[in-house]
């Protein structure tokens, strides 16, 4: 049975799957799509803490789902922009769990992940699985991946 560790980007897949289709992410048809048949070793789902109750009642259903969540708090700098993601930490955590899994499966279509996938995929030996909203994600991204799953009608609430 294949070993997976799931790494999602909850603010990026949540802004993608909006602008492209004004639809929220379907987190659990996502975990019954991605683990099917599978070894889940590690799931993390990476989120800023604004601290209100409808975010705390969304992580708590990440939770019963199966996902561990890391939570960064919200920075809003003086000169009105926003500071709040987890890149660093999803990379590191990624790099850590290199004989532990046989896929990785990174939910985001951010760019920055590009190396990391090429690295995880060529010096770790890992396969690794991007979903992402297609006309959202970096190509370079898609590019490192070992299968790109798009995220659309079938991974959407409705």
């Amino acid at each position: 049975m294949e070993k997976v560790a799931i790494f999602v980007d909850v603010q990026n897949v949540y802004y993608t799957a909006r602008q492209a289709f004004g639809k929220n992410f379907d987190y659990n048809k996502f975990w019954q799509t991605a683990t099917d048949g599978r070894e889940v070793v590690q799931a993390v789902a990476y989120a800023i803490e604004r601290g209100d109750k409808k975010q705390r009642e969304f992580q708590n259903i990440l939770r019963a789902i199966g996902f561990e969540v890391k939570l960064k708090p919200f920075i809003q700098r003086s000169d009105g922009s926003a500071k709040g993601d987890w890149d660093v930490g999803i990379t590191i955590d990624v790099m850590e769990c290199d004989d532990a899994v046989d896929v990785i499966i990174l939910v985001s279509g951010d760019g920055d992940f590009d190396l990391l996938a090429s690295r995880a995929r060529d010096q770790q030996g890992q396969r690794v699985e991007v979903y992402g909203v297609a006309q959202l994600t970096a190509k370079s991204l898609i590019n490192a991946a070992s299968d790109f799953i798009p995220i659309d009608h079938d991974l959407l609430l409705n």
